[in-house]
């Protein structure tokens, strides 16, 4: 990646989602310093060790259990030797727990846009689901670069005190062999193999690359600079800088926890209804929330959330529709509340009677968006009758707005009553169904009455044809042959060899399959889903760089 305009340079299997080891470090290291930068801690903060932390295994600095040490050593173990143990002691001075720790790191990997990436510690020592992928961590060294240039320098020593000893650099090999090198980090587990982050500055120009699973140190090194070479050649001499944008959260209790967008129910308010349609690549800044809004886990994505506040903000502007009044209260209700919840159809919400009428809507969430693409659509009573009309004022929200909406959602509003007789007309095509009356209220209309859904979205799927059973059928295409690279001791061995190979012969095993399966005398390695000449292809490339393997058939 040229860091000055995040351009991507090069790439093979930049997506793939592996272990990261302790490039993870990376990101625990970005939030300490971005505590820091907030002042949620400082670097003379005394950490206090917990027993979790001192039992970390190797690499490690050697903390004690109630140990007390600044946070400046353990900043300075976890960056340049690679402390497990000082990493994990990070992480819980910052966020009380590991636990909680890895959803801070999970937060801010989405808000620096690393989609492919998932954190379940601080250290990044082997668990099921701590992934993340070659792309996510080049955009995590450009952050680092970038955003805490005070502190980047730790990445380029060879050595620093770390409060109870001096300790050596693991990367220092690479910064001595690569002209120009001055970081990033590096990572090995047996599952994962030998990771690296490296960023390198020449002539004005710096490429930041990132590889997972090199078979030794060695072996590793000599392809990142191999890569950084094709970099620095492709890589134009005059770019415009592009600096990333801060971090966008949706909101904050603290500078880095991005607020959660709850199940909120807006006011109930019969003159309107607003409609919006998910804009893309909206940058909220922050949120309000109401007092009694339901507690959810779950985070809205950032575009649906975006348009939600963007459909508020405008329809504080929007001209105000009368109301038609009902005779009963309880007609009132009809209004009932929208709430985005954590499934994006809509959610019967319990009857209450309605308060006064306010002068104008009051909005269940305030988000400041950068470029918001909605539509407002005021939805008046309709008339009693099969067929009503619409207030001239409803819109259709445009192909593209309809397009970058989420594909289930549906914002609907239920009124019945009386319309004037002008505009659009809408019909009522099927009959109404059950859970649609409990949006308005527990009584089904009175005789005469009509029932309108108002709602935008994609249109319904077709009723569903009678299930045809096939008995067998092959959708394999001709691709049931495959490669086996023999049988391991282990599975961590197996899927290692299975990946250290895939980045070997590349060529022909960029589809396949990796398959490791538990049989008599070990763990079998095996490449699958190849058609017979790919397979064929395959294996005699490998057997001729003297790796040792045979074609599999169906």
């Amino acid at each position: 990646m040229d860091a000055r305009s995040g351009e991507v340079l090069y790439a093979t299997n930049a997506d793939t989602r592996l272990h990261p080891a302790s490039l993870t470090k990376m990101m625990t290291l970005y939030i300490a310093f971005e505590a820091i930068e907030h002042g949620e801690i400082s670097l003379d903060t005394k950490v206090t060790v917990s027993a979790h932390a001192a039992a970390e295994p190797p690499s490690k600095l050697g903390l004690k259990t109630g140990q007390k040490i600044a946070l400046r050593y353990l900043i300075r173990a976890a960056a340049i030797k690679s402390a497990n143990d000082a990493a994990t002691a990070i992480g819980e001075a910052i966020a009380g727990s590991e636990t909680e720790f890895a959803k801070r790191m999970n937060r801010t990997a989405r808000a620096l846009g690393m989609r492919n990436t998932s954190f379940r510690n601080a250290n990044g020592l082997t668990r099921a689901g701590h992934l993340s992928t070659a792309r996510d961590m080049t955009i995590l060294g450009r952050r680092l670069f970038y955003d805490f240039p005070q502190y980047y320098n730790l990445f380029s020593r060879r050595s620093a005190d770390a409060g109870m000893r001096q300790v050596n650099s693991t990367n220092r090999k690479f910064l001595a062999a690569y002209r120009g090198a001055d970081g990033i980090k590096t990572g090995y587990t047996s599952a994962a193999g030998f990771n690296l982050t490296a960023s390198a500055e020449r002539d004005g120009k710096r490429i930041i690359a990132t590889i997972f699973g090199g078979s030794s140190t060695a072996q590793r090194n000599a392809k990142m600079a191999e890569l950084l070479d094709l970099g620095f050649a492709r890589a134009p001499a005059r770019v415009p800088e592009r600096r990333p944008a801060p971090p966008q959260y949706l909101a904050a209790n603290t500078p880095s926890a991005p607020a959660r967008i709850k199940a909120s129910p807006l006011p109930p308010d019969p003159r309107r209804v607003v409609i919006a349609a998910a804009a893309p690549e909206v940058q909220p800044a922050a949120a309000t929330l109401p007092a009694d809004a339901p507690k959810s886990d779950d985070l809205v994505s950032d575009d649906l959330a975006a348009a939600v506040a963007a459909a508020v903000a405008e329809s504080l502007t929007a001209p105000e529709v009368p109301a038609a009044r009902t005779p009963a209260a309880d007609t009132t209700a009809a209004a009932s509340r929208l709430a985005l919840a954590e499934s994006p159809r809509p959610v019967p919400a319990p009857n209450r009677a309605a308060p006064a009428p306010e002068p104008a809507v009051a909005p269940a969430v305030a988000v400041a968006a950068a470029e918001p693409a909605v539509e407002i659509a005021a939805v008046t009573p309709p008339a009693p009758r099969a067929e009503a009309t619409a207030p001239a004022n409803v819109t259709a929200a445009p192909a593209a707005a309809r397009r970058n909406r989420p594909e289930n959602l549906r914002l609907a509003a239920l009124t019945h009553g009386t319309t004037p007789a002008t505009g659009p007309k809408f019909v009522q095509a099927t009959p109404v169904q059950p859970e649609t009356l409990e949006l308005l209220d527990t009584r089904p209309p009175a005789p005469g009455q009509t029932v309108i859904l108002a709602a935008v979205g994609p249109e319904p799927a077709p009723l569903a044809q009678p299930t045809e059973v096939v008995a067998r059928v092959s959708s394999s295409g001709g691709r049931n042959w495959g490669v086996s690279l023999g049988k391991f001791g282990s599975s961590f061995a197996a899927d290692r060899a299975l990946l250290q190979t895939a980045l070997m012969e590349n060529d022909t095993l960029a589809g396949a399959l990796r398959k490791v399966t538990n049989r008599r005398g070990g763990f079998e390695a095996n490449f699958v889903g190849l058609t017979k000449e790919v397979a064929t292809l395959a294996c005699a490339r490998l057997t001729a760089r003297a790796r040792d393997c045979k074609v599999i058939g169906p």
